[in-house]
């Protein structure tokens, strides 16, 4: 840093924050994200909160705009006590996937805070959300905060016209299976949910210059022959089996109102939206820690920050990436931050300065230079499982001490399967990798039979992996919940695969 550096030359020089601090921070932060990373982002909307918001924002999934719902004030009162009596801190922030990307930052934070949060999340998850293949392809930035808000009125219609409590029955038993309510590996039906949004907001335009009331007659009771004739010709076309619970219970339910219906879409549809980021915790996390360390240091080398703010950045993030070892009563797993970010900073290394074991490896890029190419290529292309299987190398795993164990609950030891040699490094990567394959985790419980002509029967099958059962207690409830979306009786058998 220049001998020179005079407090003028600093984007701020203490933990005090305005709104001109911000702006010109925030100026700073981005031309290093956007011509030294060559960053691909959606418009930044930043939003400064309380404590008390960020707790709210919590217990809706971090969603600006959520419908009501008693689970959310469930967990609202518990993030707030565990606040309250100091057991647990607060994000620094909530960013939100949407077109603009919205980020909320507490007001509590320091100005180094702000730029460490804003270079985080404006920058870091904005460009992995806006680029990478899951998301564009399973989730619509563009329209997610019209369809919030469209949910969030049509929702409290219903309630006003039916009930709380006949609303409450519906969003219980969706609830109870949104992880069942989600395509994983088929398209989603031909009419996008965009499509049917802007043919709900055309209906509804229509009624508030003609009535001056806009979700007047959205809730409705009884099902016109039109839509009716639709919607029996999309379950004709479902070709069973079918993974998505949700999707066939909305369309093909003998019972289910028109209401009830759009009730149990609404959830489906939040569901999908959420999927894509529980397949890419490490490398969401992962891109963005990079990318706010790399811009944070990039500002300390411009001269723009002191070494009081760096030093406190260091602090914060050498918490984020903290990995307990397996010992420590701290453990949880395996810290997505840590491993995200720590295989990124190994893909710059092996660009740069690789070894023979990682031009063994990793020939296609060991010493070519280009590590923003390859990062961006990555963030673009991968989800956990594959990123781990493509480029988790030996040095990474020694640095975590990883090591595989065979544990069969037959026997009455557990047996060291891989070690630190090259056919165990191997073996290492793949166990890790079958971490975050959600199939091997997930139920796979799909619908294999519907008698909509005769008793309306409707079966489900659950294919058992690895021996794994259904817990007897978790299951019993959750079909009470599906009978009463169905109306009738619902078969379950558990099925080896």
């Amino acid at each position: 840093m220049s001998e020179t550096l005079t407090k003028n030359d600093l984007l701020f020089d203490d933990a005090e924050w305005n709104f001109d601090i911000l702006q010109r921070s925030l100026d700073a932060i981005e031309d290093v994200a956007l011509n030294d990373l060559k960053l691909n982002i959606y418009t930044n909307q930043i939003e400064i909160i309380s404590s008390e918001q960020m707790l709210d924002a919590y217990s809706s999934h971090g969603m600006p705009l959520m419908y009501k719902h008693w689970s959310f004030g469930k967990h609202f009162a518990r993030d707030q006590m565990s606040y309250q009596k100091g057991y647990s801190g607060l994000a620094y922030e909530i960013v939100i996937n949407s077109n603009p990307c919205i980020a909320y930052l507490m007001e509590e934070n320091t100005m180094t805070m702000q730029a460490l949060v804003m270079a985080h999340a404006s920058f870091g998850h904005n460009h992995f959300f806006k680029n990478n293949y899951l998301f564009r392809q399973w989730t619509d930035a563009d329209g997610i905060l019209s369809y919030l808000d469209f949910a969030k009125k049509y929702i409290a219609k219903c309630e006003d016209e039916y009930g709380f409590e006949e609303v409450e029955v519906v969003l219980d038993a969706a609830h109870a299976l949104m992880d069942q309510g989600v395509f994983r590996y088929n398209r989603p039906p031909r009419l996008s949910d965009a499509d049917r949004l802007a043919k709900l907001a055309a209906r509804a335009e229509h009624e508030e210059v003609n009535f001056n009331d806009i979700w007047r007659t959205l809730p409705t009771v009884e099902e016109d022959d039109a839509e009716k004739e639709e919607r029996q010709s999309e379950v004709r076309h479902i070709k069973l089996p079918e993974e998505n619970l949700l999707y066939f219970i909305e369309k093909a339910s003998p019972v289910l109102r028109p209401w009830q219906r759009e009730l149990v879409r609404i959830v489906r549809n939040i569901s999908q939206y959420f999927y894509p980021q529980k397949q890419t915790k490490v490398m969401n996390e992962g891109c963005a820690t990079f990318v706010h360390h790399y811009i944070m240091n990039e500002l300390y080398n411009r001269g723009q920050i002191s070494e009081g703010a760096i030093m406190e950045f260091l602090h914060s993030h050498s918490s984020v990436v903290f990995q307990p070892d397996f010992d420590d009563p701290r453990y949880s797993g395996i810290n997505p931050y840590a491993l995200g970010f720590a295989m990124m900073e190994d893909i710059k290394r092996i660009c740069e300065d690789p070894k023979d074991e990682d031009r063994e490896w990793f020939p296609a890029i060991a010493g070519k230079g280009y590590w923003r190419d390859v990062l961006k290529d990555a963030w673009a292309n991968y989800r956990d499982e594959s990123f781990i299987l493509q480029y988790l190398s030996p040095k990474v795993m020694r640095d975590f001490r990883m090591f595989a164990i065979a544990d069969d609950s037959k026997e009455s030891h557990v047996e060291i399967s891989a070690i630190h040699d090259e056919q165990g490094f191997r073996r290492v990567r793949e166990r890790l990798a079958s971490l975050y394959d959600l199939g091997m985790h997930d139920p796979n419980i799909q619908v294999v039979g519907a008698d909509l002509d005769g008793d309306r029967k409707l079966r489900l099958r659950h294919t058992v992996h690895n021996g794994r059962m259904l817990s007897d207690q978790t299951k019993a409830s959750v079909m009470t919940h599906v009978e009463s979306l169905w109306g009738h009786e619902v078969e379950l058998e558990e099925k080896p695969a």
